[in-house]
């Protein structure tokens, strides 16, 4: 997967140093959770003994509160000097509580260090059950628990669209920015290029794109198909999903199918019920739950955003019946 890592305007105002930072941290002290030094940090982390995952953004590692409880700290790259994604982060999560997104306990800012700190999610990421094949058959998510996870997402995701005082568009939706708690609960989580707006708008002004390659929705990176707004991350979530359709029965069968050579969006319209058949070993209730995971991801992804439904009718088409679901119309990106 490759990342795109351009420049782009801030969600609040353009910082340029460390003390722009702070005095955001200042005007917004109503909102932003405990402020950690960096030796409390060093401390928590035993010296950041125990590295949990490495990122264009840093790394994250394991640690513990002073009360015992188990965090993921993740530690900013010094060069990050404008400060944009720690801004961004402890602007938009500090603003939300919601079961299906990750919980921000505290901070750290100080000279160049700086560092998120989090609730701990013991199972890791999305990505690392759904798209590694190299895990034993234990390890692969069943179709029910997927369904779970992709619903627990479209929760969290209509939340920051439409649940929260400051409306949230997250912009980077994708398996690695999905964790997962002990009980395999998903949790949306890396806000760094997200965008606050307010309720009412419907547009989003963007300068440069932003996000990671594959899930970017086509109206970030052209004007010509459409404004963008939070139906580009409807987009992102109709990939995703439709990448955990795929990559599960890759995964499960370990061959080398025609879909792994086609553009798997354009070929499961093909093959749609055949493959909802056999990817369910002729069970009629997980049948419908992998149409339903199709026909869901293949309308979010629909190339002009007006024809996306809303996060809200993401969840309702999941919890409703398979009946009442139709394909979209076929035009896609390839």
């Amino acid at each position: 997967m490759f990342y795109l890592t351009c420049k782009y305007g801030s969600v609040l105002s353009k910082a340029k140093d460390a003390p722009s930072i702070e005095s955001f941290i200042q005007k917004n002290r109503n909102i932003h959770p405990k402020r950690y030094t960096y030796a409390e940090v060093k401390k928590m982390t035993k010296s950041f003994d125990v590295k949990l995952g490495q990122g264009g953004f840093g790394a994250v590692y394991r640690g513990n509160l002073p009360n015992g409880h188990e965090v993921a700290v993740k530690m900013l790259k010094d060069n990050k000097g404008d400060g944009e994604e720690f801004m961004n982060e402890v602007a938009s999560i500090s603003r939300t509580s919601h079961v299906n997104v990750v919980t921000l306990l505290g901070f750290c800012l100080q000279g160049s260090k700086r560092a998120l700190i989090y609730e701990y999610m013991p199972k890791g990421s999305l990505e690392r059950y759904a798209f590694n094949r190299n895990l034993d058959n234990e390890s692969t998510l069943t179709w029910e628990k997927l369904f779970e996870i992709a619903i627990g997402i479209a929760r969290g995701l209509e939340y920051l669209h439409r649940g929260c005082n400051t409306r949230i568009v997250h912009f980077d939706i994708k398996p690695h920015n999905i964790l997962l708690d002990q009980d395999f609960c998903p949790k949306i989580s890396d806000f760094g290029m997200a965008k606050l707006c307010l309720n009412k708008e419907s547009a989003i002004s963007m300068v440069g794109a932003r996000g990671t390659i594959g899930y970017i929705a086509p109206e970030v990176y052209s004007k010509q198909f459409g404004t963008i707004s939070s139906k580009s991350d409807v987009y992102s979530y109709g990939m995703m999903v439709l990448e955990m359709v795929g990559a599960r029965e890759m995964n499960n069968t370990n061959t080398n199918s025609e879909s792994s050579s086609q553009y798997f969006p354009q070929w499961i319209y093909e093959h749609l019920d055949d493959y909802c058949i056999s990817a369910s070993e002729i069970n009629g209730e997980t049948t419908e739950l992998v149409r339903k995971m199709i026909v869901v991801g293949l309308w979010c992804i629909q190339v002009t955003p007006t024809t996306r439904p809303t996060m809200t009718r993401v969840v309702e088409m999941l919890e409703g019946s398979t009946s009442t679901l139709e394909l979209p119309p076929r035009v896609l990106l390839s």
